[in-house]
């Protein structure tokens, strides 16, 4: 079959292979794109009539607790063999209040049935999803409403009692899970739609509808005859294939077509809305940014003062922009309550492209072409080294469609002619096949099979997690550097390392640098710290992109911001909670 052949085959395009490629991929029957998913045990499913999650269908991924997305996971790894993060890092206790009986007995007459101290179902929610860090605390907190998070504040900043804000658990870097005994702050069933207005793309203010309930009204908002995207998950786990499981609405995918807006409570990760596995990187290339999809939030502050700024205004620059002050502060600064967000226009057409490249310099021309004559149809641009395929492979069991190659590329187009979208995908993809920039691949434009494409992305952190103890790096770099990082790193660890690879997001300049080892090792993290931070520094770029700073980066973001930067931070984390409570360990050295 010949390049032109192809497109005047389009019209009835697939799932096809392009001239020259293999279609081995698709001799192996669909069961094996998708692995099996485990049965639940009677624990998980008793903790999902608790909590009210649906369990019709098992989660894919393990290691998490997806309250925030309505489904329930855990490991094969048991929480009790995780070392405590005291322990593991030698972190001192802050003299902060211990919860007493009569805590207990004000949390329990402020939100009755919903203050959690069984030490059997705090595990879920004391250990991260990588199974890297524990706390140990003692209670559990679900509101429901703003109003209660205001009482639950203003007591435990009176008491000095420390809290810890969760919202999915999904981070990466230790920021969403007690270090000690912090009182959990769950906003778990913070998850109600309080408006979406599809006439003028604004929300609606809060006092002009009561909410309707948050599953219904997002199962309207999804439906085939409806123009808006149904948005997906905030988090930090910006690398984890998302929730199969339904459950209440999640964050958009910015920058595509005309954005429409929406107003929520919010039962986003608590570092909403920071990058998700859509925002922006995996299904929106710049200049798409999650700051731009935030409009305004609500937030309860450490003494109880409820900071309403939700408005439904595109444009409002009356003094200072609060927001952008909360955003990607971690649960440090207050608690996010409510959130308007941008949710823009589904796609009429989508075609998925995965490609093979024979080296990182190919994947670089390959994307400088593919921006010059996609255009404004370009939705995604991945890239993946072998080593990440041989990861889902082995122990995810699914198949990439072409083999042989060092690096693969996914290119996703959203547009809204189907001919016309697929004329200009036939034209690059005939461009760079001539070119020598690409030498093998398949193209996809069915919903299954685009989703089974897109699963060998998304799934690479969670066939990590098999593979060991992982180290992750969620990195900024120049695009022409982006992939020297992961080379240095696997020639300077050697065989103390079983696997060290790199994927991301390169429209963004996002690397994400996984290594794993059979075990955790501190001899392992001392060869890799402060070396790649280092490295990242010396090419201006940020140690995090998306994932945060946590627990376990705060003491590096000298490699990122100037001590001037951090000191003013400090100041602003001293003047809106002076006693420290809210996520305390997280974020930011301690003052000097």
């Amino acid at each position: 079959m010949t390049v032109s052949s192809l497109v005047q085959l389009r019209l009835v395009w697939c799932c096809w292979t392009l001239p020259r490629w293999q279609m081995n991929g698709h001799k192996r029957p669909l069961a094996v794109w998708t692995s099996a998913t485990a049965q639940w045990t009677l624990k998980q499913k008793k903790l999902a009539e608790l909590y009210r999650i649906p369990v019709s269908r098992p989660p894919i991924l393990s290691g998490t607790s997806l309250l925030g997305k309505g489904a329930l996971s855990t490991t094969s790894i048991s929480p009790k063999e995780v070392m405590l993060t005291s322990e593991r890092y030698g972190v001192q206790r802050l003299p902060f209040s211990h919860v007493s009986d009569s805590d207990l007995a004000f949390f329990e007459h402020l939100i009755p049935g919903r203050v959690i101290t069984d030490p059997d179902e705090l595990r879920l929610f004391n250990v991260d999803w990588l199974q890297s860090v524990r706390g140990c605390s003692k209670m559990l907190l679900r509101p429901r409403t703003a109003a209660e998070v205001s009482e639950i504040l203003r007591y435990c900043n009176k008491r000095k009692l420390a809290v810890n804000p969760q919202g999915g658990n999904t981070g990466l870097v230790g920021g969403s899970v007690p270090v000690f005994d912090e009182i959990i702050i769950s906003t778990a069933l913070m998850n109600q739609v309080i408006s979406f207005n599809s006439v003028s793309g604004l929300p609606e203010l809060p006092e002009k509808r009561a909410p309707p309930p948050a599953q219904a009204r997002w199962n309207c908002c999804g439906r085939e005859e409806e123009p808006f995207h149904q948005p997906r998950s905030a988090g930090a786990a910006e690398e984890r294939s998302p929730s199969p499981s339904p459950g209440p609405p999640e964050l958009p995918q910015p920058g595509r077509g005309t954005p429409a807006q929406a107003c929520r409570s919010c039962q986003g990760e608590e570092r909403l809305p920071r990058p998700s596995p859509e925002l922006p990187g995996t299904r929106a290339p710049p200049p798409a940014q999650a700051c731009q999809s935030c409009r305004s939030r609500g937030k309860v502050l450490a003494d109880g003062s409820i900071l309403n700024c939700l408005a439904s205004l595109r444009k409002d620059n009356t003094g200072y922009d609060l927001k952008q002050l909360f955003i990607g502060s971690e649960g440090t600064l207050g608690v996010i309550t409510a959130v308007s967000i941008l949710c823009p226009r589904k796609p009429k057409s989508v075609n998925l492209v995965f490609l093979g490249c024979q080296s990182f310099s190919q994947v670089l021309g390959t994307f400088t072409t593919c921006k010059g004559m996609l255009g404004e149809i370009l939705s995604a641009y991945e890239f993946m080294d072998d080593k990440c395929m041989k990861l889902v492979e082995n122990h995810l069991k699914l198949s990439k469609p072409v083999t042989g190659s060092p690096f693969y590329i996914l290119i996703e187009t959203s547009g809204s002619n189907s001919a016309h979208d697929e004329e200009k995908l036939n034209n690059f993809l005939e461009h760079v096949m001539a070119s020598g920039l690409v030498t093998d691949g398949t193209v996809a434009t069915e919903d299954k099979k685009i989703k089974m494409l897109w699963s060998l992305r998304e799934r690479i952190t969670e066939a990590l997690t098999h593979d060991g103890c992982v180290y992750k790096y969620d990195l900024s770099l120049p695009v022409e550097r982006l992939y020297d990082l992961v080379i240095d790193t696997r020639a300077r660890l050697g065989k103390t390392a079983k696997n060290v690879v790199g994927y991301g997001h390169l429209g963004d300049g996002n690397l994400h640098l996984n290594i794993t080892a059979e075990s955790y090792s501190h001899s392992l993290l001392d060869a890799i710290e402060p070396f790649v931070y280092e490295w990242t520094a010396q090419y201006n770029g940020s140690i995090s992109a998306e994932h945060g700073l946590g627990f376990k980066k705060k003491h590096y973001i000298q490699y990122s911001k100037p001590q001037e930067a951090v000191l003013l931070m400090q100041q602003v984390k001293t003047m809106l909670d002076p006693k420290g409570i809210l996520n305390p360990y997280k974020t930011l050295p301690a003052s000097s």
